[in-house]
């Protein structure tokens, strides 16, 4: 299995070790301390040795922070994570806030005094959000003092190693282009931003440039390690030697000077003192690596990371091989679809049994190399918490009358995966029903998107939402984000939301998610990752419109549809959809599955 269902925090263990920090903090003479979910590379998945927040508080969900102060600490997360938090926490000890409601910057300014002196890890905030803070405590009079050594690793006492996953080379076959090419087209664009070097700081785009993958992250493929990338000559790569077997080793010194990943932040001294223009990401570096920069007198650029655009527009290559990761993805969702039609109705099947067949059958395909995240398995209530993950103490059991929602994903060398369906067990209740087919009728807006050069993610968000807006409804998550080609499943810049602000471009993956979410009830979510299609003339039209191609293959629940919702539009979508997945996936499964697919696929019922 590539995942774990056992409990993965504790909330008791919040009060004695926020008491432990706290003497921690009083020893050095600090007011509080700032606890992020992230490493040094700022990436949304972290190893075990940098799951800080977790340890800490308990909260064990993808995104939040912590803060820690003499008499109050509060927990700050997203609109993913609002019920989520309540359950993992103790909310005696730690008090949970919703970022949109009360950003942490406000918070500080309304709980830091004058004379504060507020710790924060260098390493572990972003340039751009260490502005944001020192403004806010500012504000109230206050200090963010950046410090050396963390003091939650000197009171976690058996804190993981950090991880020595091995690399691998992707092939030139399945990466598309080879990594000389790479190379040089980002040192044109590090020359373009006017400066000398750039640093790079996310693994992913490491990896996509040096063609090389990694496992020291779960389900991401990457390799943690750092790049300085010159515009003209080789990169350096620092990165822990014993990742490396001896044909990896030689591939990369072929390409880039190898360097002891401790000696990084020496070296970023260089740059500076031989007076060049360092190119760096203010929204992703760490604040670190400008203070070192910086104290070496270099003239810091801020810009893009140059890698994060070309890495996010697919070439051929790379869209074949997500054609067929998804073909093959497809074939073993059916399996599973067929199996829980069968067996989930007996009242035998539980998040945690559905969610071992389903790696079960993504497994036999004999190309798994990892899902792509913990696979969400929410029976009824559980559902209705964005970000669910099932463990042994919240295991349920899939109950008729019921809904059902499982989020997976899957790491193949040819691409990576993630879909969401929601199944009705037994019969649904007409407001079931209801929502279902208002967030399919968003789900479809996207999918049937007409949209021209230049539009933006968030242009497109409402019409995911429209027909629940008309209902007076809504969810509190993005409709889309973008994905890798094995490389991690949230990738930017693209994204469909509210703040989806970057371009669509052709060649983008991105996911189309919309859903619903009543608490202690159910939850809804249909997804599948679609493809941004060059511009196409329409008849009768003045300009090109871009467009979506779907990508993921398998039926979506016909039980929950009203087609009385659905206009005549719709229905030929789903009808059309439902044809593809049967014509494509049908030939690569058994018989007993393709008459059920069949069945599930048929045509729909106005």
């Amino acid at each position: 299995m590539y995942q774990s269902f056992d409990v993965s925090s504790d909330p008791g263990n919040g009060a004695e070790r926020a008491r432990m920090l706290r003497t921690k903090l009083a020893e050095l003479g600090l007011t509080g301390f700032m606890v992020p979910r992230s490493d040094e590379h700022q990436g949304e998945y972290v190893p075990a040795h940098a799951e800080r927040l977790a340890w800490l508080t308990g909260f064990s969900g993808s995104a939040g922070v912590a803060v820690v102060l003499a008499d109050v600490a509060a927990v700050f997360v997203d609109g993913r994570y609002v019920l989520q938090v309540e359950d993992q926490v103790d909310t005696a000890v730690f008090t949970p806030v919703h970022l949109t409601d009360q950003p942490v910057s406000k918070w500080l300014q309304d709980h830091l005094k004058a004379g504060d002196r507020l710790a924060i890890d260098p390493w572990l905030h972003t340039v751009a959000e260490v502005r944001r803070l020192k403004a806010a405590a500012e504000k109230a009079g206050a200090e963010i003092v950046a410090i050396d050594d963390n003091p939650l690793d000197a009171v976690w006492a058996d804190q993981p190693e950090p991880p020595v996953g091995a690399v691998i080379r992707q092939p030139d076959n399945l990466a598309g282009e080879d990594t000389k090419t790479k190379i040089a087209r980002i040192g044109e664009a590090i020359a373009e931003a006017q400066a000398d070097v750039a640093v790079l700081t996310q693994p992913d785009s490491i990896a996509w440039l040096l063609n090389i993958r990694g496992s020291d992250v779960p389900h991401n493929p990457v390799p943690l390690s750092f790049a300085v990338v010159p515009a003209k000559g080789q990169p350096k790569l620092y990165i822990d030697g014993r990742k490396l077997d001896n044909q990896v080793r030689a591939y990369l010194e072929d390409h880039c000077q190898i360097c002891p990943v401790d000696r990084f932040n020496a070296d970023l001294r260089e740059p500076g003192q031989a007076g060049k223009k360092v190119l760096l990401a203010p929204q992703t570096t760490s604040e670190a690596i400008r203070i070192a920069l910086a104290g070496a007198g270099g003239e810091i650029i801020e810009g893009r990371d140059p890698i994060e655009l070309p890495k996010a527009i697919k070439n051929p290559a790379e869209l074949a091989g997500a054609q067929s990761a998804h073909l093959r993805d497809g074939a073993a969702i059916a399996r599973f679809l067929c199996w829980l039609y069968a067996h989930a109705g007996s009242g035998d099947v539980d998040e945690i049994s559905a969610a071992k067949q389903l790696e079960a059958f993504r497994a036999e395909t004999g190309a798994l190399k990892d899902i792509s995240f913990d696979t969400i398995s929410g029976a009824g209530a559980n559902g209705a918490i964005v970000h669910y993950r099932v463990n042994v103490d919240t295991n349920a059991r899939l109950e008729p009358g019921s809904l059902y929602l499982v989020d997976s994903g899957a790491q193949y060398q040819d691409g990576t995966t993630d879909i969401t369906r929601t199944v009705a067990i037994g019969t649904p209740t007409p407001e079931m029903i209801d929502r279902f087919t208002r967030v399919l009728k968003g789900h479809i807006a996207i999918a049937t998107a007409r949209f021209p050069v230049g539009a933006t993610g968030a242009q497109l968000d409402t019409l995911a939402r429209l027909a629940l807006w008309k209902a007076g409804l809504d969810f509190d998550h993005g409709t889309g984000h973008g994905v890798g080609s094995y490389l991690s499943v949230h990738e930017g810049p693209q994204r469909i939301s509210k703040l989806g602000n970057e371009p669509l471009q052709a060649g983008m993956i991105i996911s189309n998610e919309p859903g619903y979410y009543k608490q202690d009830a159910f939850g809804i979510r249909i997804e599948n990752l679609e493809v941004v299609c060059e511009p196409a003339d329409i008849d009768g039209g003045d300009r090109p419109m871009m467009g979506f191609e779907t990508l993921t293959l398998a039926p979506i629940d016909q039980r929950l549809v009203d087609g009385s919702l659905l206009t005549a539009d719709e229905v030929s979508w789903l009808d059309e959809y439902h044809r593809r997945v049967m014509a494509e996936v049908g030939p690569l499964v058994d018989d007993e599955v393709r008459l059920w697919l069949a069945q599930a696929t048929s045509a729909v019922t106005p």
